[in-house]
């Protein structure tokens, strides 16, 4: 969905808009993901509120055009119930991430990206019915985006794969 496609705030699409395909939902929900990663990012290191950062999120990366190309458009509804999971619960999360990680390397002491990572990835394996299965190579392939190079996207698997079994462990 681009954002011509979007209709003016408070009005409701016409007759002539077109659905949304289940290919094009599924890229928004990854979209929203990725964005939540980068907007847990932001709020901690600029110590801005979660309702600012949603706010700045929506109305300027979602679907924005640059010169270096355009960004998809996120599934607003996921990435609010991400962010505002991830907070909310922000420390039931980083203790199941403490537990899955090496006892030398506690949450604290990780990488930021890789901590909003494991926040908002935490934050819909506890909070949603989306299969752990779908949220860890969701993760993974975030990972991979934001290390191409490394090897943080096993790592990624590993820790995620741990905490998945914790959180949700009737789905192994």
């Amino acid at each position: 969905m681009t954002i011509e496609d979007t209709p003016p705030s408070g009005t409701e699409p016409g007759p002539e808009a077109a659905p949304i395909s289940g290919n094009q939902r599924r890229k928004m929900r990854s979209a929203a993901r990725f964005y939540a990663v980068q907007a847990l990012f932001q709020m901690e290191v600029s110590q801005q509120t979660v309702d600012a950062v949603i706010r700045e999120f929506e109305d300027h990366r979602f679907g924005a055009h640059y010169e270096e190309g355009d960004m998809i458009e996120g599934d607003p509804a996921l990435f609010g119930q991400l962010m505002r999971d991830a907070v909310n619960w922000q420390a039931r999360i980083d203790q199941m991430t403490d537990r899955a990680l090496v006892a030398k390397w506690p949450i604290a002491r990780i990488d930021p990206t890789l901590r909003a990572l494991f926040r908002a990835a935490g934050a819909e394996m506890t909070q949603s019915d989306t299969p752990p299965k779908v949220v860890i190579a969701e993760f993974v392939e975030i990972a991979r985006s934001f290390y191409p190079e490394g090897k943080e996207a096993s790592f990624v698997n590993a820790v995620l794969d741990h905490m998945a079994r914790e959180a949700r462990p009737e789905a192994f």
